[in-house]
């Protein structure tokens, strides 16, 4: 046995949404910098276009992150492309990275960023759900990685190693049929109706009948864990903080744990400190240089 045997081992760090910090989020040049940060793996929302292309965007919806309007859905990719994805963000992006027209990406381009990583690097992909394709988000999201030489057996594509994740049981049944388990991430989500009301601007009927929803949602998605129909739980940071319970016991049964979305200093210590296998985070730079063990 060596040192480096004996040496504590940290926490994997992927790169929410790519260095979203940094730059735009799902942007080129907030993957490129995960990368160049030194980031273990990233994380990448998925939808489907209106001619049914893959796409990196975490809303629905276009107006928040973009110079478009109305749902991601509805639009092709080439009048997507014409939309300007990342001057919201108000940072200056490197020549490097591209210019703003390079920034949107589809799921395939992202896989061409990481292939140029030149080391192993992992690649968690979020299913994004209501979706008005259903599973068959799932099944373009498997097609276009079988396309490209995934394995689904070792769930790996070159140099990159492929998780799934999603809050939606259904989605999480689907991809079981192709995907190993131990490659498969439910998310679980810590929420309350006040929440709601401030965060989406709903009354507090609708804020009621949202969250009666999204209670039935988390308790699915903790019996899939209880019942380890999954190697992964990715619960958000609040969740870690109020449910130490279902935490602890599914760290004893052998669920992986990636928790999400873990910026500050103090929440990446309560991570480490409980055995997180790997932090999701918006800022992966200053978690790794966090999480460096110092040498003697």
């Amino acid at each position: 046995m060596t040192s480096d045997d004996l040496a504590p081992r940290r926490p994997k760090v992927y790169a929410h949404r790519g260095a979203s910090a940094a730059f735009a989020e799902h942007t080129r040049a907030a993957y490129l910098k995960a990368i160049a940060d030194g980031a273990d793996g990233v994380e990448c929302d998925v939808h489907l276009t209106r001619d049914q292309h893959v796409v990196l965007l975490h809303d629905a919806n276009l107006d928040r992150t973009s110079t478009g309007t109305g749902p991601v859905s509805e639009k092709t990719l080439e009048e997507l492309r014409a939309l300007d994805f990342s001057s919201w963000k108000g940072a200056r992006i490197p020549d490097a990275y591209g210019g703003i027209a390079d920034q949107f990406l589809t799921l395939p381009e992202l896989l061409d960023i990481l292939r140029g990583a030149g080391r192993e690097i992992g690649l968690a992909i979020e299913l994004k759900h209501p979706s008005p394709y259903q599973l068959n988000l799932e099944n373009r999201v498997l097609e276009v990685l079988l396309s490209e030489g995934w394995t689904p057996g070792e769930s790996r594509l070159e140099n990159i190693q492929v998780s799934f994740m999603s809050f939606d049981s259904d989605s999480i049944q689907h991809l079981l049929k192709t995907v190993p388990a131990q490659h498969i991430c439910q998310l679980v989500d810590n929420f309350s109706v006040q929440e709601l009301r401030q965060e989406l601007g709903l009354g507090p009927i609708t804020a009621g009948a949202v969250a009666n929803v999204m209670k039935a949602t988390q308790l699915e998605a903790e019996r899939i864990l209880d019942h380890g129909e999954v190697g992964l739980a990715g619960p958000g940071i609040d969740y870690v903080r109020e449910h130490a319970r279902n935490v602890q016991r599914w760290l004893e049964s052998g669920r992986v744990f990636r928790v999400w979305t873990v910026d500050s200093e103090k929440d990446v210590a309560l991570c480490q400190g409980l055995g997180i296998h790997e932090i999701t985070t918006n800022k992966p730079a200053q978690v790794l240089a966090q999480l460096q063990v110092p040498t003697r």
